[in-house]
């Protein structure tokens, strides 16, 4: 209980100073509020306007939970699939990186037009941004492999299935949910990004709208609900981790 304390004051202290700073530098430089509203500003807004959110908070995770698992999927069967085919890997990991060099957010009205402004598109936006990290992750951790054991199961007789079942997927399991936690994060941000381009709902959406009424307050609301929201994602991977990777537990 000690050590998770002392592990998590420091970063609230810091947040309340910031905040603090933050709300002393508009009160004493007399800052309008559209220009940057007060925290307290922000607070009241995020209250009063909490269930006139909430319907654009659940389409935008409904969006994120649904390119997240697809994204991961791909991701997943990618990297099995170039780490069995030596050829594969050769071929199509080069290309894998270079695709990550073109802006997600430029090939996002290229999907408007395709794809119309459907859930379609946004998914595949959230898709895009998932698999890279994941399946990185992953070719990563089943690179790792101990190989001394490797070669001892193969000297056993084990089967290629019970090689990847028995010693390379428990292996890699930590980098893979490291690359999973990391495309949690960049799923809600593909969500908003998607949300962005064209929909009629999402905090994305929402975003737009107070933007163009120039309520810098609801932005910076709509910008706390991406936070939460990044949170809750990456808190839900950490437990499952956890329930499944009780081995590898740091005490």
């Amino acid at each position: 209980m000690k050590s998770w304390w002392s592990s998590i004051w420091p970063p609230v202290v810091a947040v309340l100073f910031f905040l603090i700073v933050w709300q002393a530098a508009v009160w004493m430089f007399d800052i309008e509020k559209f220009i940057l509203p007060a925290p307290t500003a922000i607070g009241h807004e995020a209250i009063t306007g909490a269930s006139g959110l909430m319907e654009h908070t659940w389409a935008t995770l409904k969006l994120t939970v649904i390119g997240f698992a697809i994204g991961t999927g791909i991701g997943l069967l990618l990297s099995l699939a170039l780490h069995r085919v030596p050829f594969l890997k050769t071929a199509l990991y080069p290309l894998l990186i270079l695709s990550q060099n073109v802006p997600t957010i430029a090939l996002a009205p290229l999907l408007m037009i395709w794809f119309g402004f459907g859930m379609l598109p946004k998914v595949i936006v959230i898709t895009l941004v998932c698999f890279f990290p994941v399946a990185v992750a992953a070719l990563d951790g089943l690179a790792r492999t101990d190989r001394t054991m490797m070669n001892y199961m193969q000297m056993t007789g084990a089967t290629p299935w019970q090689i990847f079942t028995k010693l390379e997927l428990p292996h890699a399991l930590p980098s893979i949910f490291s690359g999973i936690r990391i495309a949690a994060t960049y799923s809600v941000m593909g969500a908003v990004i998607g949300e962005w381009i064209g929909s009629d709902r999402g905090i994305g959406y929402y975003m737009m709208l107070q933007k163009s009424g120039y309520r810098t307050d609801r932005v910076f609301v709509a910008i706390l609900v991406i936070v939460l929201l990044s949170l809750l994602m990456v808190g839900v991977i950490t437990l499952l981790e956890k329930r499944l990777i009780r081995w590898n537990r740091k005490h």
